[in-house]
């Protein structure tokens, strides 16, 4: 089974996450910050993976924490899920149109992280969401799921539509890369022999 639970305690935050990579993309979040929230589901409604987030951050000072600590501990949890990665598919890439949007994400599970971000938004906030911190989720996810991802919006006019579309982008790019192939049996995706190194 391709699940994990994470817990990350610091003076900061204090977060719970479970997922299960085989779900059904049922979630149960609640971070304190509604936005990310919503985010969040999207991401597991279409990447059809289960997962539950409890996290208590010092929003009092603002979102910066939470949403990074958050993206932390899903990559943790991620990594930890794929076990050793035989059959595993890997790759793929996605389109992802939100009305005016389109963003583009691809993704390689190498076990080499690396983010290249190349997405602008025209507002500083969605509400009282801070939208720097979109990108401050995507490095900290790949880095922790040792994941190499690329995301660059081509266009888009509206920032929650940008927001929406690099999430759901990842997590369409998550359902594909993350299946099982059932042609490549127990073997590696690599012609290493190993993946990350």
């Amino acid at each position: 089974m391709r699940r994990a639970e994470v817990t990350r305690t610091t003076a900061e935050t204090d977060i719970s996450l479970a997922l299960d990579l085989d779900g059904a993309g049922e979630s149960r979040i609640s971070t304190g910050v509604g936005f990310f929230d919503h985010m969040l589901e999207l991401l597991s409604r279409h990447a059809m993976i289960d997962l539950d987030v409890t996290a208590n951050g010092d929003v009092h000072v603002d979102f910066h924490h939470t949403v990074e600590d958050v993206g932390i501990a899903l990559g943790q949890a991620v990594r930890k899920a794929l076990g050793d990665m035989k059959g595993l598919t890997r790759y793929a890439d996605v389109h992802m149109p939100m009305d005016e949007t389109l963003t583009r994400v691809a993704i390689d599970v190498s076990g080499r992280p690396f983010l290249v971000w190349r997405t602008a938004f025209p507002a500083q906030k969605v509400g009282e969401f801070d939208t720097e911190l979109v990108r401050e989720f995507f490095q900290a996810f790949a880095t922790h799921a040792a994941v190499t991802l690329h995301v660059e919006t081509l266009y888009g006019a509206n920032a929650h539509h940008i927001a929406e579309s690099c999430f759901k982008g990842l997590a369409r790019a998550l359902k594909l890369a993350l299946a099982l192939d059932p042609r490549a049996g127990d073997r590696l995706p690599s012609t290493k022999g190993r993946i990350g190194d």
